[in-house]
């Protein structure tokens, strides 16, 4: 008899270290699987993204102060606010200490994290193991390619906003809310997106609000089966998160940033990530299958939970109409559907989840990405000039080393998408252009457009009338009249970039 027992519980043990084993190693790629990719390809020091950050960051930190006006720019006297300078001071630490290395690192790292943010999200430490599994799957490869920019920060805490709410919604713990502010006052100090969290902190707080009068008149078409949370505690939540905001460094001023979300309409022919989704790329296909599968689950469901049809809804509208907000819409079904899923499951999550083994396979997993993204880190090259070479493969490094060397003339005329590389890696020569579209208003950065496109006379843009310097893509349709003279002569080409001098400058040097 109690060899028979010793036998079954051998059994029960081997099984178990079997299956935590493989939900230990089956989690070590989900979460590690983006990293390593980024340690074989950076993305990261491809991105014209980061370059702007990364020169703002620096300025920050040896000036200890954030910025007022168009620094870098040739409109240095116009009022602009770096509202995601704690981003910014958070890359330009990491390039103190690592170097351009430090680029993909931080990527590499943003993809870990939100791997386990995803999965969390998903419900997956509660038993809703392999649906979490999948959709955190899913919706890193929907959002594989963003780049090593503020934006990350706020699907990180996006994701972590949805699921304090929809957690707390489903326990009736109020307590899970108190980390709400605390939330905000980071996020106000990272990125403007922080206006889409308020925005779902409202559409919670409405449908409460909704609930609680239709549970007053009787109606039961909008009862959700979590439990009951008190609206008035709910609107205080709210109202803290909205005084966290203004712990930012530029106070108030931050809601000044909210009609750069939303007033884009002028250069949407022009820049491409303010156009809706044009479903060209496997992941915009699976951004809709996602929001898909949100809204089907939310039709299965015997009740109407208001606030996941809202946020779904909200989520649809911004996400589908400018594509650099479809992350938005992805994190909302994540949510969404992990918590629809787990709901409709009635047994104990340690039956149907990885119960077992969660009190040692945290601490294991976490050990297990520790390493696997150091050791992938490790094989980055920590050589300045090796990582630079890389970056000159579609940035303009050689054609800034050589304006520096023969000391070009004043001022610069440059492209929209370098304005940032160059503000990083040529300081000395103010931009006439880059992507700080709330610096430079529509009309200028939409002359530009026009002007780079042959859809306006050269004669119109004065940056380009009065350049001293002027460096394009090679193949750009401005390379054509600099090539053809006789304003500007070509003084160096290579295979990314073509400078030109004006001649007129070039003949009394």
């Amino acid at each position: 008899m109690t060899a028979h027992r010793n036998t079954a519980l051998d059994g029960f043990i081997s099984n178990t270290t079997i299956k935590t084993g493989g939900a230990i190693l089956l989690l070590a790629v989900l979460f590690t699987a983006a990293s390593v990719y980024e340690s074989f390809h950076l993305s990261a020091l491809a991105s014209t993204d980061v370059w702007l950050p990364l020169r703002t960051g620096t300025w920050i930190l040896q000036n200890h102060q954030v910025p007022h006006a168009g620094l870098f720019s040739q409109y240095s006297d116009s009022p602009w606010r770096a509202y995601s300078w704690g981003f910014d001071v958070l890359v330009a630490s990491a390039y103190k200490v690592l170097g351009l290395a430090a680029l993909p690192i931080l990527l590499m790292i943003y993809r870990a994290g939100l791997a386990v943010v995803l999965f969390w999200l998903a419900c997956g430490w509660r038993g809703n193991f392999w649906p979490a599994v999948l959709l955190s799957a899913v919706a890193q490869y929907a959002l594989i390619s963003m780049p090593l920019q503020s934006l990350i920060g706020s699907v990180l805490l996006l994701s972590a906003e949805l699921g304090i709410l929809l957690f707390a919604r489903e326990s009736g713990d109020f307590r899970k809310l108190y980390w709400l502010p605390v939330l905000f006052a980071v996020w106000a100090n990272l990125d403007v997106h922080v206006f889409f969290g308020l925005m779902v902190l409202i559409i919670f707080l409405g449908a409460e609000l909704l609930e609680d009068l239709c549970r007053r008149l009787g109606v039961q078409s909008f009862q959700h089966g979590g439990q009951i949370l008190t609206w008035m505690k709910t609107l205080t939540i709210v109202a803290g998160c909205v005084a966290a905001t203004l712990l930012s460094l530029y106070g108030f001023h931050i809601y000044e940033a909210i009609p750069t979300l939303f007033r884009n309409g002028a250069l949407l022919p022009y820049i491409g990530e303010l156009r809706s989704s044009g479903f060209r790329q496997p992941q915009d296909f699976v951004i809709l299958l996602l929001a898909m599968a949100a809204f089907f689950s939310l039709g299965r469901l015997h009740g109407r939970d208001l606030f996941k049809l809202l946020l779904m809804i909200f989520a649809a509208v911004v996400s589908f109409s400018v594509q650099r907000e479809s992350w938005v819409v992805v994190v909302a079904s994540v949510g969404v559907i992990g918590h629809i899923f787990r709901a409709e499951r009635t047994a104990p999550s340690s039956q149907h989840g990885i119960g077992p083994w969660r009190m040692v396979g945290l601490p294991t997993v976490g050990m297990v990405i520790a390493v696997l993204v150091t050791v992938a880190a490790v094989r980055i090259p920590r050589s300045h000039e090796a990582l630079l070479a890389y970056v000159g493969q579609g940035l303009p490094v050689k054609a800034c080393q050589y304006i520096r060397e023969h000391k070009l003339p004043e001022p610069l005329f440059n492209n929209y998408d370098w304005g940032g590389f160059l503000a990083w890696y040529l300081p000395e020569y103010p931009v006439a252009i880059d992507t700080r579209n709330d610096l430079y208003g529509d009309e200028v950065t939409l002359r530009y457009f026009k002007i780079a496109r042959g859809e306006l006379p050269l004669s119109e843009e004065l940056h380009f009338a009065y350049a001293g310097t002027v460096i394009v893509p090679k193949n750009s349709p401005l390379a054509v009249p600099l090539r053809a003279g006789p304003r500007f002569t070509p003084v160096y080409e290579d295979n990314v970039a073509l400078v030109a001098v004006r001649t007129a400058l070039l003949e009394q040097k």
